[in-house]
């Protein structure tokens, strides 16, 4: 099975003695490309507080409260949910491909940026559905948990979104 081209150095070249291959060492976090799946990852999200898994809990939860509520509005709660269950998806997709390193093979999918999106919409989406749960709630317990969940969710995506795109804006000194 061919890996792409490759390219075999020899000792004998036209133009001399040829140059040592160069030595790389791979980081422990990052693991080596034989390996098939990334360790590392996982170990960067549990040492950062990137809020993945608190995301993820928080929104299977509010999931879940609404699906077991009485609904008094269809139209109000199945967005809700339908919210909910994609962020859930989305972010199972891109965790698979930061495990399995799937962004190394396709490159022409710039992957920061598409997870930066997916993040933006299903914030603002997310923050929608909330907004719209909780004033159509009629203080019923199950569907007050559920925004309420909501609302947490969205505050770790803009909480994991700022730890994870802010960009630093450095003054540059002009000099005489």
């Amino acid at each position: 099975m061919s890996h792409g081209a490759r390219v075999i150095r020899t000792g004998v070249s036209s133009g001399g003695p040829a140059a040592p291959p160069p030595v790389t060492v791979a980081s422990s976090s990052a693991g080596s490309d034989a390996e098939l799946m990334d360790g590392g990852y996982f170990r960067s999200c549990v040492k950062t507080f990137n809020a993945p898994f608190v995301f993820q809990i928080s929104l299977l939860i509010g999931f879940i409260s609404v699906n077991n509520s009485s609904w008094t509005d269809y139209s109000a709660y199945s967005f809700f949910q339908i919210v909910t269950m994609c962020d859930l998806v989305m972010i199972l997709f891109f965790y698979i491909m930061h495990i399995f390193r799937v962004y190394r093979k396709l490159t022409c999918v710039s992957w920061p940026l598409a997870e930066f999106l997916h993040y933006l919409v299903g914030t603002i989406l997310l923050l929608i559905g909330s907004i719209v749960a909780a004033a159509k709630s009629y203080n019923i317990t199950g569907l007050v948990a559920g925004a309420t969940f909501g609302f947490l969710a969205t505050i770790l995506c803009v909480i994991s979104m700022w730890s994870s795109y802010k960009v630093s804006c450095i003054t540059q000194s002009t000099s005489k």
